[in-house]
């Protein structure tokens, strides 16, 4: 930690240049002629406005904003430009029992800032009180924090687009890419040193057509709002790299700005369009850096600590931690419910972004006494004009009570399903009493989504994602391995229903490998064949590790980053990979947007799913609950019905066969109306078939263990 020098003469306040302004927009507006200052305090006696050099270094003045309207301080300063620097000194009590955190010693981010420049130093002035005070955060500190804060930067907001559009892809055609900016670029070797780690990295052509090529739709990003490395990380030579801890939420992170403009945002998601790929940014808003009481004050709670904050009810210096981070965002404010609509609005009008995936979304919808599906947020989610355009995408659990929420979102939500990545992996590795749950999760979970006119897609299916094994971990590895976290291995999940097949991590045993390798088409073959909206995560198409690291949050290193040099068997399941999701996109039957329910359909005669046990016969109760069974077939009958009009469908009929068992099963194949033979499509133990051999109804096929099978009905060729 810096220790601070002596504070500088305060700067001289020129009254006469501010003028009045207007409240609204907040933040910090250009309009030509001059920038409008708006700051939201309901419980602030005074704002001043700092500003500083062009290197943000000097404090050049500050400037008192002369009015409040409407719980906003605001001010006009006539000739200022973009790029003018900027930071806040908020007065009012410091009073933390009962929330109130105000000092003015410190400098405050806007937290409608656009830009940041600079880095958080940590330092002991920082902090609102005196550590190592007797009084703990009660006591007060006198220390300025300017020379250790980022500042904020007035920009211009014109930029040119050109014939830049939404790509706007259907839910049912949706594939999601789940990535990290620094992570995929830097050791991607047609990117050029000084951009890796960049949204200019992300831009160069042979990144973006593997990801184009691939057959994805979207690309979804890590955070990439400003955050703040953890001190102890810093300590320890590490940083917060996955950037689950926001600081502005309107501001990329200046470490993803090569060029230090924020155009260079702007121009990657227009990169990214022009690929016919949408951009999806993961979001945070349930929790700010500012941590707990003991944290540093850095923006909003030295502006209104009480307002954006969730405090204790019967003891105000102390947080809600709903978020496990040490403070827990009150969006039942509404001045923060309007922040945090603002910022979404932003990213997706000016910055042209096509959606969000919301981290620990549960607690965006909680009131104090629990979750509420019409809770201020949702519903303005749902009404906004703009977002309602726009995906969403809910992580529906968080640590608070009643945390657990998947399939309860309001319509129009997409939810990540844990059900389906645990489910399918026990499946896989060959646990007990799982065929049943099997069969649920890939017909998108009805039992959870299949209520309020919600579709399938509204389940995002995952095997895995940036929290936890990669695909190739997953498969190598009985337990995580993070040692290089420096926290005794004690992080990360311990309940990763993996399966080393053997050997803890690589081995040469040639049929370890080659068993892996068919249990990595499995999870594969699985996810992109199932209903519901698949998320894949990048470089498990290559087979991309982490060496058991389950947990890389703070790896900003070899261990997080994607390693682009790939082996023959990468390139082998890469292959894979971009087969199965040219299968998905060829057949709407495996995307179907009416939940498959297995029931007979009386007026046109057909079932949308039929259940087969090995025999080719109909799965009995019994069946379904026996813990051993392990080999299922399920039957998408292309002439079911396709939308709400009562007729025949008119897709291709597949059959889809899973064995779990460790051993070859014999499943007859069965015969169906209107078709002459069965042609096999995929087999995960012979990743090259392509459907060129005929096999007969009632033809006994020979399922090897562990192992997926697709089979397309033909029809006969008439003379």
């Amino acid at each position: 930690m810096t220790t601070p020098k002596k504070a500088a003469p305060e700067p001289h306040v020129e009254a006469s240049r501010i003028r009045e302004g207007l409240p609204f927009p907040l933040g910090a507006t250009w309009d030509g002629l001059g920038v409008n200052f708006a700051i939201f305090s309901a419980n602030a006696t005074k704002v001043e406005l700092c500003v500083f050099d062009d290197a943000g270094e000097v404090e050049l003045e500050r400037i008192e904003l002369p009015e409040y309207t409407d719980e906003i301080f605001h001010g006009y300063l006539p000739d200022a430009h973009p790029g003018l620097i900027y930071g806040y000194r908020v007065y009012g009590p410091y009073d933390p029992q009962n929330g109130h955190r105000f000092n003015h010693h410190k400098l405050l981010i806007d937290p409608y800032a656009k830009q940041l420049v600079g880095q958080l130093k940590w330092s002991e002035a920082l902090f609102g009180y005196t550590i190592g005070h007797p009084d703990a955060d009660l006591s007060f500190d006198e220390r300025d924090s300017a020379p250790f804060v980022p500042k904020c930067k007035v920009i211009d907001p014109a930029h040119t687009w050109g014939h830049d559009h939404r790509v706007s892809v259907p839910w049912d055609r949706t594939i999601i890419y789940e990535t990290h900016v620094r992570g995929i670029s830097m050791r991607h070797p047609s990117v050029p040193e000084a951009v890796r780690g960049t949204f200019a990295g992300l831009m160069v052509d042979d990144l973006l057509e593997h990801i184009r090529t691939l057959g994805v739709s979207s690309v979804e990003l890590m955070p990439i709002h400003a955050f703040v490395n953890d001190q102890h990380l810093l300590h320890k030579g590490m940083t917060n790299y996955w950037g689950y801890n926001s600081l502005a939420f309107f501001a990329p992170d200046p470490r993803y700005l090569a060029s230090g403009k924020i155009a260079e945002f702007k121009e990657m998601v227009a990169h990214l369009h022009e690929a016919n790929l949408e951009v999806i940014l993961d979001v945070v808003y349930n929790h700010t850096a500012e941590g707990n009481e003991q944290g540093p004050t850095l923006s909003m709670r030295g502006i209104d600590n009480v307002s954006y904050y969730r405090v204790m009810p019967d003891d105000k210096r102390f947080y809600i931690n709903d978020s496990g981070t040490g403070n827990t965002l009150d969006l039942s404010h509404p001045c923060v419910l309007q922040m945090v609509t603002d910022s979404l609005r932003y990213w997706a009008s000016e910055m042209h972004v096509d959606g969000f995936r919301f981290d620990l979304a549960t607690i965006l919808g909680r009131y104090h006494d629990g979750f509420d599906e019409r809770h201020s947020f949702l519903v303005a989610c749902r009404q906004d004009p703009i977002l309602r355009q726009v995906k969403m995408i809910a992580e529906p659990w968080d640590i608070g009570p009643g945390g657990y929420q998947v399939g309860r979102f309001p319509p129009g939500w997409v939810e990540w399903n844990d059900r389906f990545r645990d489910t399918v992996r026990a499946f896989w590795k060959g646990d007990d009493g799982q065929l049943a749950d099997f069969a649920a999760r890939m017909t998108a979970s009805g039992e959870m989504f299949n209520q309020r006119g919600r579709r399938p897609y509204a389940s995002m299916n995952f095997v895995t994602a940036h929290d936890g094994f990669t695909m190739n971990d997953l498969v190598s590895y009985n337990d995580k391995h993070n040692e290089a976290n420096d926290e005794n291995n004690q992080d990360g999940s311990n309940n990763n229903l993996s399966w080393n097949h053997g050997v803890e991590g690589p081995t040469d045993d040639p049929e370890i490998n080659a068993l892996r390798q068919r249990q990595m088409r499995n999870f594969f073959a699985t996810l992109l064949l199932a209903q519901g909206t698949p998320m894949l995560v990048a470089g498990d198409e290559f087979a991309r590790t982490q060496h058991g690291n389950n947990n890389a949050y703070c790896q900003d290193s070899e261990i997080g980053w994607v390693n682009w040099n790939l082996s023959e068997d990468g390139k082998a399941l890469l292959k894979f990979v971009k087969r199965l999701i040219k299968l998905r996109l060829t057949y709407p039957v495996l995307r179907r947007g009416r939940f498959l329910v297995g029931n007979d359909n009386e007026d046109i005669g057909v079932k949308d799913v039929t259940w087969l046990a090995p025999d080719g016969s109909e799965m009995s109760t019994e069946q379904w609950h026996d813990g051993h069974g392990r080999c299922l077939g399920m039957l998408l009958d292309g002439r079911a019905q396709e939308t709400g009009i009562r007729r025949k469908g008119a897709d291709a009929t597949l059959l889809l066969v899973v064995n779990a068992h460790h051993d070859i099963v014999n499943f007859l194949l069965p015969e169906v109306p209107d078709g002459g033979f069965w042609s096999c499509m995929l087999d995960t133990n012979q990743p090259s078939i392509r459907g060129q051999e005929r096999f007969d109804f009632s033809h006994e096929y020979s399922v090897t263990g562990r192992s997926l099978l697709l089979f397309e009905l033909q029809h006969e060729e008439e003379d």
